[in-house]
């Protein structure tokens, strides 16, 4: 069986190559520790992966033996826009990978499906010049959480799809949305994902959950990983655990490794130490 690389270099080489195929990874973190560059690396190496490969070869080497490449890359965002996306994608990234990666990523906002029926003005995420047929499309159309899974089940199948960012879900909870909606989400989303055969990345701010909430999630998904900041003397480093993996978590257990100490810089999402069990 082929795993699906995460697209960070040090972190697929550690594990023996990646994901296996037909997994939901919950990327769980603090605001600013780097769940979100995470995904924005992830979906860019392996846009580059395709577009240049000497760009690829450069920032991020010879994929590990008995690795693939998805033919296909979906960002999907609840509430941002593409071009609120690739801004963030110049934030983490060297400008001339992002140039490379984005004609082949598929970007799809759900921000209409998200604010149809709400207080906010339709111009905010619909754009200034809406037409009338436009106007009565948009009352017919579907639930976040509908449009969302008809996505992803035309789009999945064998496929990088990254989610950002369950939080937006959580922050909708409302008389029409309960946590029982997002927490049965996730756990369709494993079921079909094992079909599907392909990676999914979803991200959430842990600062949003209760301790019950985010027990639920990590049983819902394949693997768990954790960012968070660390203090040590007058510095703040920027830390990932992962928490759980089935069938994956063994491989680090085996070399002791505790916790991987990351960074950003041009080239995205990094690991800049392993520690290790002293």
């Amino acid at each position: 069986m082929e795993n699906i690389p995460f697209g960070i270099a040090q972190l697929d080489e550690t594990l023996k190559g990646g994901a296996p195929p037909g997994n939901v990874v919950l990327l769980a973190g603090e605001s600013g520790a780097g769940a979100r560059e995470f995904i924005h690396t992830s979906a860019a190496m392996h846009a580059i992966g395709h577009t240049d490969p000497d760009l690829f070869e450069l920032y991020y080497g010879t994929p590990p033996a008995a690795t693939r490449l998805p033919e296909e890359i979906h960002y999907l965002s609840i509430t941002a826009s593409q071009a609120a996306i690739e801004r963030e994608l110049r934030y983490t990234l060297d400008e001339e990978i992002v140039e490379a990666a984005v004609p082949r990523i598929t970007f799809r906002d759900f921000a209409a499906e998200y604010f149809q029926g709400s207080a906010i003005p339709r111009e905010w995420y619909a754009g200034q010049a809406m037409k009338i047929s436009d106007l009565s499309k948009e009352r017919r159309q579907d639930s976040v959480f509908g449009a969302l899974g008809g996505y992803l089940s035309e789009h999945a199948q064998g496929n990088l799809v990254v989610i950002d960012s369950l939080t937006d879900l959580i922050g909708a909870i409302n008389e029409d949305i309960e946590w029982s909606d997002i927490a049965m989400l996730m756990r369709g989303l494993k079921r079909a994902a094992h079909h599907w055969g392909g990676l999914i990345l979803v991200v959430v701010n842990t600062e949003t959950l209760s301790e019950p909430q985010f027990g639920q999630l990590m049983d819902s998904v394949g693997g768990t990983f954790v960012f968070s900041w660390e203090s040590g003397g007058s510095k703040r480093a920027r830390v990932m655990i992962v928490r759980e993996f089935r069938g994956v978590l063994s491989r680090l257990e085996s070399k002791d490794i505790v916790q991987f100490e990351t960074e950003i810089h041009d080239g995205g999402f990094d690991i800049s130490d392993v520690r290790k069990i002293r």
